[in-house]
Order: C-alpha cells, then sequence, then structure tokens
C-alpha cells in the first residue's frame, strides 16, 4: 500500500488585528497606492508616443477599451470582497477561497515573485531617470537603485502606515505635475491628428494597445493591502473602482491637451515631451520620480503580504513557515519583507531584467484573469453561500477574462505561454502534495453543476456505441475481498463507475456510524489509488439487502448496468443466492460472478481463456470483458484465447474460418482456437484447455426454474479451474453492436 505525505491542515482563516478598529481605511489602504500605481511612468513617458502613433481618436479607444478591462476586474474583485471578509493576501486570498488552495497557490506564488521583483524594475527605473538629470552621477546608477530599494523597504517594514503617509507626499508631487502641465502652453503650432502619424512613421493600433495597457493595471497595489485594512468589504471595491474611474478620466483629458500642443513627429520622438510642455517643467520630473518610488512602495507593501498568506496556508515547505510569522500590532509581515528586500536587492545587482519583465507583466494579468473566472463562476452558479453586497452579473467576469487572454498574447505570446506553463507547473506540485484546506471553494459547486447537467443530458435508453461497465462491487468488507475491487478496476480503466457496497445487518449501525464506516472505506480506497463510490445499506438478509440495493441505487439514468459479486460455496444458501441471481437479471442488469482460485489468484496474468457460444449476449459481453482486462494496467501483453468447442474435423475446419474472420473484423487482438470434442465431454475439455490459464470467462443460463440445480452443475463444472468469472448478459441489450457497429 503506498503510503501518503502528512501535510498540515491550514487554520480556517487567521485573525488579523489590524483588520480592527485601528487598520488603514479606504482612501490611504485602497485608493491611494491603487491611483499612484495607475498614474505611472508610462503615464510621463509613453502617452505622447501613443497619441503620435494612433492619434486622439486612437488614443481616445484604447483608453477605454484597456480601462474597460481593468473595470471588469475590479467589479469582479468587489463582488469578491463584498461576499467574504478578505484578509490578509489580498488577491491570493480571494482566489484560494473561490477557486482552492492549488488554485490559489499557482498563482500567489508567481504573483509574489512578480511583485517582488517589480521592486527591483521601478527603483531601478528611478535610478535612471536620476542620472538622465544628474549626468554626474553616472557611474553611480547602480548604487542608487540598491539605496532607493533598501529606503522603500525600511519604510514598508516601519510600518504600513508609515509608507501610506509617505504616499501621500508623492502623491502631491504626482498632482503638482499634472497641474503644471494643464497649465502649460503648446511647444509648436498644430491642428489635432484625429488617426496619428502616416501608417509608414508610426506602429499599428494593436502595438500601441500593448504599450499603454500595463499603465491601467495598478489595482493589485490596494488590494494587496487587504489584511491592513480595518473594513476591507468596503474598501476595497470603493477605494478600487474609485482609482480606475480617476485615472480614466485623467487619460481621458491628457491626450487632448498632447495633441492640442504637438504634431504626431514630435509626440512619437520625445519620450519627454510633458516636460516640454509643462508650465514648470521640472515638476514632471517630479511626477516621474513620484510614479516610480509609489510603485516601489506598493510592491514591497504587497509583495510581504502575499507571502505571509501563502506561509500561513501551508502552501510553502514547512521550513519557510516562519515567513507567516507577523510583528506588533498591525502584524507587519516583517521576516516576508527582509526576504522580498534580499530578491529586490539580488535582481538590483544583477541589473538586467529586461528578459524576464514580460513575464513578470504576465503573472499580473493571469491573476486578473483568475479573479474574473472566479466571480464569473460564483456568478454563474448562484450557490446560497454566495450573497455579495456588491453584485456583478457573471457575463461581465466572463467579459473581463477574455479581456485578459487578449491583451496577454498582444502583449507577448511567448511570455504568455512561458507564465502559462509556470502556473500549471505549480499547480501540478500543489495538488500532488494533497494539501488540505478548511475553506470550502467554488469547484465542488462547478462539479455539481456539470453532473447536473451531464444527468438531464444523459439518455435513460442505453446507448451501444458509448457502453462501458458501471460496476456495482458486492464485496462486503474490501480488506477481505479486495480483489474484487481490483477485478472492478481492470474493467473500468477509470472511465467507467464503480461502487463499493455492503449490506451490513440490521441494527448493527446507527446512521452516524454508517455514514463513519463509508468515510473510513472511502479513505482506504483513497490510499490504494482506486476511484470509487462508497454506498452501505443495512437489511435483515443479505440477500433481500443486495435485491434493495440494486432496485433503489442510482440517479436517473445514471445507474450501475453490471453488478460484480463473489461466488456462493455454502449449500445453505445457495436457493436464496440464485433467486437474487434471477432478481438482478430481471432488472436487466448485468452479471459478473467471481470465482476465485485461492491458490493461483490472477496467476501470471499472462492468459484469458474465453469459452465462446457465439456473438449474441454471453458471447459478446465475455468478449467485451475480456478485452477490458487485457488492455488494462495490471494484465498488460496478456493475451486472450477465443476457444470454441465443435463436434468434429469437418466442423472445425469452416469454424475455424469464420471465427478468424470475425476476430480480425472485432479488433481486439483475440487468438482464436477450435476444439474437436471427439467424444469428449464440454467439462473435461475445459479443465484440460484451461488448466494452466490466469482467467475463465464462463457464460451462465438464463435463469429458469430449477436455476438452483443448473447452479449446482456449474459449480462442479468450475471445481479445480484457475480463477473463473461466470457472465449472465443483461436481457434485450445488443452487445454484439458494441462490438461490430461501425456507424
Amino acid at each position: 500500500m503506498p503510503s501518503f505525505p502528512s501535510f498540515r491542515r491550514p487554520s480556517p482563516d487567521p485573525v488579523i488585528p489590524s483588520s480592527a478598529s485601528g487598520g488603514l481605511g479606504t482612501f490611504g489602504g485602497v485608493y491611494t497606492p491603487s491611483i499612484l500605481t495607475i498614474l505611472g511612468v508610462i503615464m510621463y513617458l509613453r502617452f505622447g508616443w501613443v497619441v503620435g502613433n494612433v492619434g486622439l481618436i486612437g488614443t481616445l479607444i484604447i483608453v477605454t477599451l484597456a480601462t474597460s478591462i481593468t473595470l471588469f476586474t475590479g467589479l469582479s474583485i468587489s463582488a469578491i470582497a463584498t461576499d467574504r471578509v478578505v484578509r490578509v493576501g489580498g488577491a491570493y486570498y480571494m482566489i484560494s477561497r473561490s477557486l482552492g488552495i492549488e488554485t490559489g497557490g499557482a498563482v500567489g506564488i508567481p504573483l509574489y515573485f512578480a511583485q517582488g521583483l517589480s521592486v527591483a524594475l521601478y527603483t531601478i527605473g528611478f535610478a535612471e531617470s536620476v542620472v538622465e538629470a544628474f549626468p554626474e552621477f553616472r557611474t553611480m546608477q547602480r548604487a542608487i537603485a540598491l539605496f532607493t530599494t533598501l529606503a522603500v523597504a525600511l519604510l514598508a517594514m516601519k510600518s504600513a502606515r508609515t509608507a501610506i503617509r509617505a504616499q501621500y507626499f508623492i502623491m502631491a508631487a504626482i498632482v503638482l505635475s499634472l497641474i503644471s502641465f494643464a497649465f502649460g502652453s503648446p511647444i509648436e503650432t498644430t491642428s489635432i491628428e484625429m488617426w496619428g502619424a502616416k501608417p509608414e512613421n508610426s506602429e499599428p493600433f494593436w502595438v500601441v494597445f500593448a504599450v499603454f495597457f500595463p499603465a491601467v493595471t495598478g489595482i493589485m497595489a490596494g488590494v494587496g493591502m487587504s489584511g491592513d485594512l480595518r473594513d476591507p468589504s468596503r474598501s476595497i471595491p470603493v477605494g478600487t473602482l474609485a482609482a480606475v474611474g480617476t485615472g480614466y478620466v485623467i487619460y481621458m483629458g491628457l491626450p487632448v491637451l498632447l495633441a492640442m500642443r504637438a504634431d504626431a513627429s514630435t509626440l512619437i520622438a520625445n519620450p519627454l515631451i510633458m516636460q516640454q510642455m509643462a508650465f514648470w517643467g521640472p515638476a514632471i520630473l517630479l511626477g516621474v520620480w513620484g510614479a516610480t518610488l509609489s510603485s516601489a512602495l506598493g510592491s514591497i507593501l504587497g509583495a510581504p503580504r502575499v507571502l505571509q498568506a501563502l506561509a500561513r496556508d501551508g502552501i510553502l515547505p514547512s521550513g519557510l513557515r516562519i515567513l507567516g510569522n507577523g510583528r506588533g500590532p498591525d502584524d507587519e509581515p516583517f521576516i516576508a519583507t527582509c526576504v522580498t528586500l534580499g530578491i529586490a536587492a539580488i535582481a538590483v545587482a544583477v541589473g538586467d531584467l529586461n528578459m524576464i519583465a514580460p513575464v513578470l507583466t504576465m503573472f499580473f494579468l493571469t491573476t486578473y484573469l483568475v479573479l474574473n473566472v472566479a466571480a464569473g463562476i460564483e456568478g454563474f452558479l448562484q450557490s446560497p453561500s454566495y450573497r455579495p453586497t456588491f453584485r456583478v452579473h457573471w457575463a461581465i467576469s466572463l467579459l473581463g477574462a477574455i479581456g485578459c487572454i487578449a491583451v496577454m498574447l498582444l502583449i507577448n505570446a511567448i511570455a504568455t505561454v512561458v507564465a502559462g506553463i509556470i502556473v500549471l507547473g505549480i499547480y501540478i506540485w500543489l495538488e500532488r502534495r494533497e494539501l488540505e484546506s478548511a475553506w470550502g471553494d467554488v469547484r465542488r459547486g462547478l462539479w455539481m453543476e456539470v453532473v447536473r447537467t451531464g444527468i438531464f443530458n444523459l439518455s435513460h435508453e442505453p446507448d451501444t456505441k458509448n457502453w462501458r461497465p458501471h460496476i456495482l462491487v458486492l464485496s462486503g468488507a474490501p480488506t477481505r475481498r479486495w480483489i474484487l475491487i481490483e477485478l472492478a478496476t481492470a474493467l473500468t480503466h477509470n472511465r467507467g463507475l464503480i461502487t463499493v457496497s455492503s449490506v451490513l445487518p440490521s441494527g448493527s449501525r446507527d446512521p452516524a456510524q454508517q455514514t463513519q464506516l463509508e468515510a473510513t472505506i472511502r479513505d482506504y480506497l483513497d490510499k490504494r489509488g482506486v476511484q470509487a463510490l462508497v454506498r452501505l445499506i443495512t437489511a435483515p438478509d443479505p440477500f433481500i439487502g443486495a435485491k434493495n440495493l440494486v432496485e433503489i441505487y442510482g440517479l436517473g439514468p445514471l445507474v450501475p448496468n453490471t453488478i460484480l459479486l463473489g461466488d456462493s460455496e455454502e449449500p445453505t444458501k445457495r436457493d436464496r443466492y440464485c433467486d437474487m441471481i434471477a432478481n438482478l437479471h430481471q432488472a436487466k442488469r448485468n452479471l459478473i460472478i467471481f470465482r476465485e482460485n485461492a491458490d493461483k489468484g490472477f496467476g501470471q496474468r499472462r492468459r484469458i481463456d474465453v469459452w465462446w457460444g457465439g456473438l449474441q449476449a454471453n458471447g459478446g459481453l465475455m468478449l467485451i470483458l475480456a478485452y477490458l482486462v487485457r488492455t488494462s494496467s495490471q494484465w498488460q501483453n496478456a493475451e486472450v484465447y477465443l476457444k470454441l468447442v465443435v463436434p468434429d474435423r469437418a466442423a472445425a475446419e469452416s469454424a475455424e474460418t469464420n471465427i478468424a474472420t470475425l476476430v480480425k473484423q472485432l479488433r481486439i487482438g483475440a487468438i482464436p482456437q477450435v476444439l474437436i470434442s471427439d467424444g469428449q465431454s464440454f467439462d473435461e475439455i475445459l479443465h484440460e484447455s484451461s488448466q494452466d490459464t490466469d482467467l475463465v470467462f464462463l457464460g451462465m443460463a438464463t435463469p429458469r426454474e430449477n436455476y438452483t440445480e443448473y447452479y449446482e452443475q456449474l459449480q462442479a463444472r468450475a471445481a479445480g479451474l484457475p480463477t473463473t468469472i461466470f457472465v449472465l448478459a443483461a436481457p434485450d441489450f445488443a452487445f454484439e453492436e458494441v462490438l461490430t457497429d461501425n456507424a
């Protein structure tokens, strides 16, 4: 039996002190970091380039499309945030509580590294802008970047409130730069160019869109502060949507001023065109510095909180659980911030992040995508537990998700694929660790909807083209009759349904004890790698219980079509056993009776003998079952012998030709073998021919009067044989069409 590692079950949701009355408010905790990240370096250094390439109308279209995607994501975030208390971890927390701990971790780990490395991106950018303004410091560019990284980290370590207060000064610098630009003047006489420069001198629309889009992706900065908010359910939607709205108004106004003050070629050629147009040029430089510093500060605040949440939920290896510790009354992630500082400092020392920057952008957009998917699924399922006060139609979230995918491909298709592979790899790693969460997620509701739709779309009439065995195993205690379950798994290939069932004596278990026993059996099956349902019932008699179980078990058209049970060798119970067989046959179920040779078991699993009397009924079903056993992982390379007994040589020649042709048409890989009785009884031929095989298939007669006597003869026939399977096909089903119908 394989052993499985045990993992700490994460606490349902650790209580974060900063969520109390002393936490941050909407303006400082969400709106400020979000709007400062939105109004970033792209606005200062690339907005003129955008207007020059696609013109005023094209720019307004780009701003509207890009902001719409961010708005849809903001609405999805608002819906999730008003449905539950959002604690430390921001986007990771929301995703893990909606789509499960594996999905949350698969997105949360890359999101942490994206935010952590973004600190280096912004501080390197700040250092470059300082060097551009003061060329005498060019040799100190890397030192300036390292010092800036350390400064923003120390500010974040002091406390989130202190860092937020520092961002107010940065916001003041950005506001000053915008005012200075608004009261500026044209740098040349020009007319507004609605569609930009000539095609030969400009970039295509979607290339320009891809360059601009990161300018509107700043809402994660506010969401990442969820654990430090006084009222996350109110602050996240209000602050996020207000920041998106503010950014949209500013971004719709700036292109008008740019288009009025310079022609397209000038806008394209000069990255710092806003500085030349401003009333006070240095204010734009202050804005650029403020934008880079605020983005770096937002990242150094958000990344450690994601890392803290990952550690607390047990996603990180056990040696890194210390990263979940907080410090002080506000539960500041001091250790996680130190680790993030180290990662950012290494990235700054390396200096060249151009290769990984596109992938980092993909991780942010992947987070947007998954948040939209989570809100869309929750809204579509409409589970009673999902009751957001800020309601968003699931179609809006779906549009947001589609928009995210489109933008990712437009920005960098290769980086999109790389990011997708990384996220998928982390998901598989977490799933194989079999992490347990103490909260429910939307996956069960999603599967319930799929099952519900599937059941209503299943026909009540069996279909030969899609037939496969759905097996009810009357196994009793699985530990004592495991070979029955082993046979069932060989027949289903993890495609059909297996239900392991048992009939308990009346009064032996109360309902609670019965439920607990079912759970114990499920755990036992899981540990042995068997996918199966479990159903126990109580009855005064096991044969009556089995008949009742077959009658009541199932859901609509989804009922077991095949019953697998062990052989009965007790003469005192044989009458009731045969009566049960007749009842199961009348219920139109296939019957597989397993007669084990205790000394041989399944032998070497190299040879299967099917004693055949024709393709119809039992013959067709036996061939199907033998084929399924042979193609299972447990019976690989086994050979199936299709044995037919004829009275003489003349009959043998005709039979050999017919059966060889049939086997070729059926494509089941069986080896035909025609045996001449030559005066021998069938029982003598059976024992002589199958004494060295590993598994024997024999057909059973349809139940009739004196069936107990027939069954006793069948027992005598099988005595001394290797492990044998008796097969009785359900009436009124054309099993030969399963093998021959190619329509």
